[in-house]
């Protein structure tokens, strides 16, 4: 019989560090507990081989952007680089977005399942939009999305939290602590 922790094995993992990019890290409200816990979750996936993938929002040429962005997006967005904290490092995957899911317009799902990858442990800003989107894309098309509780946040804080309580009643919810010590039992 299978089981969840099946699925959490690292060698079948991949990590997703979503839009840590300045002008949200700045703007989510619990910015030092947020880098607190997704640093030591970034190394310890990289101690052990699991795939870190950043994500990096980046709007096409007005011309070429939706009529819909465009309406919401008036005056642009520049969200910055990805802060300096928790940077990529060499090995690392940087995945250029425009939408708000990892799948559309990327090569994010050939490239893990190339890899036998099942499991996607999500992270980064923002909970209710870019995070939520993508895991219930993950979880639609077969994947095991794990929404790392204490490594996700968003300038809101109420949505943040009415986001996470959708997703814990189909999706696995854990910490990183518990996630980094099952790690260590592989």
């Amino acid at each position: 019989m299978i089981e969840v922790k099946d699925f959490l094995r690292p060698e079948k993992s991949t990590l997703v560090i979503w839009d840590v990019q300045e002008a949200l890290v700045n703007a989510i409200f619990n910015r030092d507990e947020f880098l607190r816990n997704l640093k030591p979750l970034i190394e310890k996936a990289r101690s052990k081989n699991i795939p870190v993938f950043y994500t990096k929002i980046t709007p096409l040429p007005e011309r070429f952007e939706s009529q819909v962005r465009r309406l919401f997006y008036r005056g642009g967005f520049n969200p910055g680089e990805i802060i300096n904290d928790v940077k990529p490092q060499q090995g690392d995957f940087v995945l250029n977005k425009n939408t708000a899911s990892i799948f559309v317009g990327t090569n994010f799902e050939y490239m893990i399942r190339n890899a036998n990858i099942q499991t996607i442990f999500f992270t980064g800003i923002a909970t209710e939009i870019g995070i939520e989107t993508s895991a219930r894309h993950a979880m639609n098309i077969g994947f095991l999305p794990v929404i790392v509780e204490d490594a996700v946040s968003s300038g809101d804080k109420e949505a943040h939290e009415r986001s996470l309580t959708n997703m814990r009643k189909m999706m696995v919810v854990m910490r990183s602590k518990e996630i980094m010590n099952l790690w260590d039992t592989f």
